[in-house]
């Protein structure tokens, strides 16, 4: 099934900053809890954006882990390199990447292999998780996160209210415990599903609203049932938030649950 989707780097790392500043629990300390990054390893970070997960290796290693970062954004793949330059690691290369071809590297090369909400929307789930076999060492280790359907359910609860239309079909959280997990478990020997869950609490309406602005930006591919123009888009912003409002003013606070699952797989 082929993906139409696109976001922009900005909305991304808005959306990042977010969940950071609100949200409850670290999901980077749980992607190290699972993945015990050792001194030595050679690892591979699909999707990287701005390369966060991969930072986050190498400081846990301090910096003895070989880290290669792909991504298809040459705008995400810039500001990776701008900060790679600016903290001076010698351990970490970033690359473009695009996970719908085969992978730039020879079979056996690493030791585990992330992506944190990106390779999942592949085109051909298949060929491309066959492609992140082939290049893991035997034994070597696939982790993917993703939303589960159950993700941030308040986000969307808030918008069907507003819009009274309902939710587009979300290629992550909507196939994440179906095809994706089916497809990893095809492919590798052992495959187990793991869930994380963050609240964010937001202590005022215009925090949410702008994560909202974030995930409905006019780049957004998934959402044109619900607007197709700048003026449909500042509509619906307007109906969220007074929906929001409302919320707000009944409960004290807006809780949006960020459930996230990870898929952990072994060659």
């Amino acid at each position: 099934m082929q993906i139409n989707y696109q976001e922009t780097s900005k909305d991304l790392l808005k959306r990042i900053d977010i969940h950071e500043k609100y949200g409850a629990r670290d999901i980077d300390k749980w992607n190290i809890e699972v993945l015990n990054p050792q001194p030595g390893n050679k690892i591979l970070d699909v999707g990287c954006g701005a390369g966060k997960q991969c930072f986050l290796y190498s400081d846990y290693t301090k910096g003895q882990a070989d880290i290669t970062g792909g991504d298809f954004s040459e705008e995400l793949l810039s500001k990776a390199r701008e900060k790679l330059s600016a903290r001076g690691d010698k351990n970490i290369m970033f690359q473009f990447l695009d996970f719908n071809k085969s992978f730039a590297f020879p079979n056996n090369s690493f030791d585990f292999l992330s992506s944190a909400f990106a390779i999942y929307y592949a085109a051909d789930l298949k060929f491309t998780f066959t492609e992140a076999q082939r290049v893991l060492k035997p034994g070597g280790r696939l982790f993917v996160t993703g939303p589960l359907p159950e993700n941030k359910q308040m986000f969307y609860d808030i918008i069907k209210e507003a819009s009274n239309q309902p939710i587009p079909p979300m290629p992550g959280s909507s196939r994440f415990k179906g095809d994706i997990f089916n497809t990893i478990d095809s492919i590798f020997s052992k495959t187990e599903l793991l869930t994380f869950e963050n609240p964010l609490t937001f202590p005022e309406v215009q925090p949410f609203v702008d994560y909202v602005r974030a995930s409905l930006s006019e780049d957004r591919k998934l959402w044109t049932s619900m607007f197709n123009n700048k003026e449909e888009y500042e509509n619906l912003i307007r109906k969220i938030e007074q929906v929001a409002t409302r919320w707000f003013t009944r409960d004290g606070k807006l809780v949006m649950t960020k459930v996230v699952g990870g898929i952990l797989a072994i060659k």
